[in-house]
């Protein structure tokens, strides 16, 4: 099995709806995205993916979420923009793209600060 990751960075805010705490006020990050593709075999260059596709497909969704307010954006607008599901966003957006070159979602980290991240791990069915 074959990995490999690429990360990404932008800045945006939000509030998470029903917390109770600071965060449930308005506040930012510098959110650190970090998508991991796994597969089990290589192209005939000797790539898994090329880096510079799948940064294009998570580059893709960073602008649409860099220095926006995430609570504005679906489906952060029904959905807490957690860390947890922001991961999941990135996931499930970049699966089919993947998925259409064999390739299968391993895992997506969203870090919120440089100490505390969350990760998702989509399930698989061919797992």
């Amino acid at each position: 099995m074959f990995e490999i990751s690429v990360e990404y960075t932008f800045a945006a805010g939000h509030a998470l709806r029903g917390y109770k705490g600071k965060c449930e006020n308005v506040h930012g990050h510098n959110y650190r995205v970090q998508v991991m593709v796994n597969g089990e075999q290589l192209d005939s260059t000797g790539l898994l993916m090329d880096f510079v596709d799948l940064r294009r497909g998570i580059k893709g969704l960073v602008e649409r979420l860099d220095h926006r307010f995430l609570n504005d954006l679906a489906p952060f607008d029904k959905v807490n923009p957690s860390a947890e599901n922001l991961a999941k966003y990135f996931s499930d957006e970049l699966e089919p793209q993947v998925r259409e070159r064999g390739l299968q979602v391993q895992a997506v980290t969203v870090w919120e600060t440089d100490t505390t991240s969350a990760t998702y791990r989509p399930n698989s069915p061919s797992r």
